[in-house]
């Protein structure tokens, strides 16, 4: 029999997702919202029966049934034969393909971060460019932090952050360009930066020296300065940062630990596979 053969029908509201005249109806989002709250219910647990998978969704066990059933069969859920209780299946590592330089990048720059962090006693964050902003990926506190602030998972502006910054200036200008458009350059205090032709300039400086550096752009009392991480092409794909309240983290201190900066930044794109061209000298 094949797997098709298996496949759960569909129930009312699964019929009515054909109706909406883009495809996608409220019930159709929903159904989006509970198979994905599913996985994360299974990464969390480590497995699950039907009836605690419904009591986390505060569904029928019919519904949560469909729910599992129609995971299985993309292979994003696995249910051994000798058990009751469904697990995350190896589809999940298919769709995790999809971003390997982000995920690796992750694991490669985290003992840089951590010893950046506790050298310098500051906070130090890895980013990543995503839907033209810089997300934070990896984060280390470090000892003299007066917060504890957890930037995982924040979206921030590339044109009032460092490693904002950084990310854009490894970047094609057309593509630059693009980005600034869609994204705009809002104030966010009275030192951030709003002109284009300003913020260019500063991009330029930034791809030439290899780092980036704001004094309070993005949030009154913090200061902060990053470096790229390259790929193998010798892309920019991501940022180490190390930010501070304004009145320690001054620009005198940036200045001295960016040497430190750069170099684990070099360490790690070696790491990723990047080569530096020798410069004439």
């Amino acid at each position: 029999m094949s797997p098709q053969a298996h496949r759960p029908s569909p129930s009312s509201d699964t019929a009515t997702e054909q109706n909406g005249s883009d495809g996608v109806t409220p019930g159709g989002v929903q159904s989006v919202d509970r198979a994905i709250t599913v996985l994360e219910v299974l990464a969390r647990t480590g497995g699950s029966t039907v009836t605690e998978v419904a009591a986390e969704l505060g569904v029928h066990k019919s519904t949560a049934s469909r729910l599992l059933g129609a995971l299985e069969l993309r292979g994003l859920v696995h249910h051994p034969s000798d058990g009751s209780r469904y697990e995350l299946g190896f589809g999940i590592l298919r769709l995790a393909h999809a971003i390997p330089g982000r995920l690796s990048v992750v694991a490669e720059a985290r003992d840089e971060i951590r010893r950046l962090a506790r050298t310098h006693s500051e906070t130090v964050n890895l980013a990543v460019l995503r839907e033209g902003q810089a997300v934070n990926v990896d984060q280390e506190i470090g000892p003299s932090s007066l917060g504890t602030h957890d930037w995982i998972g924040s979206l921030t502006p590339l044109h009032a952050t460092s490693s904002g910054k950084v990310l854009l200036a490894g970047l094609p200008s057309d593509e630059r360009a693009r980005i600034l458009r869609a994204q705009g350059m809002p104030t966010l205090t009275a030192r951030t930066i709003t002109s284009r032709k300003q913020l260019e300039r500063q991009l330029i400086d930034v791809a030439a020296r290899g780092y980036a550096t704001v004094c309070e752009e993005f949030e009154i009392g913090l200061n902060a300065v990053a470096v790229p991480v390259r790929d193998h092409l010798g892309t920019v794909i991501a940022s180490i940062s190390v930010s501070g309240p304004a009145f320690r983290f001054t620009e005198e201190k940036m200045a001295d630990l960016v040497e430190d900066l750069k170099q684990a930044g070099e360490r790690v794109s070696r790491r990723m596979g990047y080569v530096p061209v020798d410069k004439p000298e």
